[in-house]
C-alpha cells in the first residue's frame, strides 16, 4: 500500500471516529498528533482531515443529493467517512485525478465496510464526477 493510500485510510479512521463521537475531526486529530501512544500522522492525512472538515457542509449536501435512496444519517458511518474523503479529493484535491479519487474510495470501502459498500461508493462518486468540472467552477 502506497503512502497516500495509507494516509487516506488513516484519515478515514479519524473522520469515522469523530463522526461516532459527535466531535470535530480536526480537534480529534490535533489531540493525537505528537502523542507518544499514537504513530506519527502523515502530512497528507492532516490535509485530508482538515479539507473534509473545512468543506463538510458542502460535501454532505452533495452526498445527500446524489446518494439515491439513502439519507446521510442512514448510511453506515464508515461509508459516510469514505464518501466525505473521496468527494473532498474529487473536488478539492487538484493533484488527484478523478479516477484515482474514486478508485481509492472504492478500495477503502472494500477493506472497511460491507460487501455492498464499494458499489454504493462508486455509484455516488461516479454520479458526482460527471458534474465535477461544473462543481469545481463554483467552489
Amino acid at each position: 500500500m502506497g503512502a497516500r493510500s495509507k494516509a487516506r485510510k488513516r484519515a478515514v479512521d479519524f473522520l469515522y471516529e469523530a463522526d461516532l463521537l459527535g466531535s470535530d475531526a480536526v480537534t480529534l486529530l490535533a489531540s493525537r498528533v505528537g502523542s507518544p501512544d499514537v504513530p506519527p500522522v502523515n502530512d497528507y492525512t492532516v490535509t485530508l482531515v482538515e479539507g473534509v472538515t473545512a468543506n463538510r457542509s458542502r460535501i454532505d449536501d452533495l452526498i445527500s443529493e446524489h446518494a439515491e435512496g439513502w439519507t446521510l444519517q442512514r448510511m453506515p458511518a464508515v461509508d459516510r467517512a469514505i464518501l466525505r474523503l473521496g468527494l473532498y479529493e474529487l473536488l478539492w484535491a487538484a493533484d488527484v485525478p478523478d479516477a484515482v479519487a474514486i478508485d481509492e474510495a472504492v478500495e477503502l470501502a472494500k477493506g472497511l465496510s460491507t460487501d455492498d459498500s464499494p458499489r454504493f461508493v462508486n455509484g455516488v462518486l461516479g454520479r458526482i464526477a460527471v458534474i465535477a468540472d461544473q462543481l469545481r467552477a463554483v467552489l
